[in-house]
């Protein structure tokens, strides 16, 4: 039985350790998978690591992957931290990526999706806009660099590129770490 396992501690980090590595060992690091997001002529759809007010934890995004299934392609906005339109629901395809702990660690951000919707992103950041491929996956490692606090949020919003006759099924895929953030909204609760 798992319970029955001997104790194995974490070995320090090293120059030579890959960040998500030392925060899959420690129980921090969690792979997501937003499935089935769609829009059809004229709307939207997108996939987003939401970061509760109350999670206590910053978001370190490490490497995110979008899957455009049919033709034509569409476009990708990179949005940080802004008011999404829709009514999401939260994927329930995540997991930690050390499946070796007892009990298995339980992420605080949550990985929200939203087919169908009207409008944009309200306010934040776009960081960067790109194209998909029909029938291709787009992968990016960030290796952490985007680091998103309690109340915060990365999101991939998907949209028609040039012609609005389209119906488009794309998949998103996010990995990321979380570690305690030292800030305002800390409680008793942390």
């Amino acid at each position: 039985m798992i319970n029955d396992l001997p104790y194995c501690p974490i070995p320090k980090q090293t120059a030579a350790m890959a960040n998500s590595l030392y925060h899959s060992l420690q129980g921090q690091y969690f792979a997501g998978y937003a499935d089935n997001i769609y829009f059809d002529e004229g709307k939207n759809a997108w996939a987003a690591l939401m970061n509760p007010i109350n999670s206590c934890v910053n978001l370190f995004v490490n490497v995110w992957t979008v899957s455009d299934l049919y033709e034509p392609p569409i476009r990708m906005q990179i949005w940080f931290n802004s008011k999404l339109p829709g009514n999401p629901t939260v994927s329930d395809l995540v997991t930690p990526s050390n499946t070796a702990i007892y009990p298995l660690p339980q992420p605080k951000v949550q990985l929200m999706q939203a087919s169908n919707v009207e409008g944009t992103p309200i306010g934040g950041v776009k960081g960067f806009v790109r194209r998909t491929q029909p029938g291709e996956t787009i992968v990016a490692e960030e290796d952490g660099k985007f680091i998103i606090p309690p109340g915060g949020n990365f999101a991939i919003f998907l949209s028609a590129t040039d012609s609005e006759d389209v119906t488009a099924s794309i998949r998103v895929g996010y990995g990321w770490w979380e570690e305690r953030a030292c800030c305002k909204f800390e409680t008793n609760n942390c």
